[in-house]
């Protein structure tokens, strides 16, 4: 299973941007719980978003809940992270997570994720 996370760059505060990650592999994409993480420079990767498998329960980090909003494409194997009101406290590298099933009340945790894209760095300037 591979992950392919693209759509990061450069934007103003305030502005928005959409990352994808792409999934491939001998999968079904249906059945996998997707998660976005988040790593700022000296700090530790940090939970953004999650979606279950049926897209029906998206879960958010409080910090970027009513600005960002997770989706997904069955049909195309990708998941989106929709970017609204970018902060520059948004910055970061951005990697999308995988589990091929349901991870419970641990979606939050980077550890119960099996598959990791290459992450994608976005720059939110003041």
């Amino acid at each position: 299973v591979q992950l392919q996370a693209s759509g990061g760059g450069l934007v103003q505060a305030g502005g928005s941007l959409r990352l994808s990650c792409a999934v491939s592999g001998r999968l079904f994409f249906s059945k996998y719980t997707m998660a976005w993480f988040r790593q700022a420079p000296g700090k530790e990767r940090e939970f953004v978003a999650a979606i279950t498998w049926g897209g029906g329960t998206t879960f958010y980090a409080d910090s970027v809940k009513g600005r960002f909003t997770i989706s997904r494409d069955n049909a195309k194997n990708t998941v989106y992270l929709q970017m609204n009101n970018v902060e520059p406290e948004d910055t970061a590298v951005y990697y999308c997570a995988a589990d091929p099933g349901s991870v419970g009340n641990y979606y939050a945790s980077a550890r119960v994720y099996n598959y990791w894209g290459q992450g994608t760095q976005v720059t939110v300037s003041s």
